[in-house]
């Protein structure tokens, strides 16, 4: 299970990002059909973050 905290509001946000993507809508930034689910995942995530929602930082690599 995640110990990373995201609020209510930010998981019915991918939520509903991710019953778009199983419905084939989910379209990317560039207009292309999304057929990864971790892309869908991250596509949702950030428009929590852009909505303001409770989201963890993104992790920054260390090299």
């Amino acid at each position: 299970m995640s110990k990373t905290k995201y609020s209510d509001k930010a998981q019915k946000k991918v939520g509903k990002v991710m019953e778009e993507f199983k419905e084939g809508k989910l379209k990317s930034s560039s207009g292309e059909k999304v057929k990864n689910r971790k892309q869908a995942v991250a596509i949702g995530i950030s428009e929590a973050r852009e909505a303001g929602l409770k989201v963890p930082k993104q992790k920054k690599n260390k090299e």
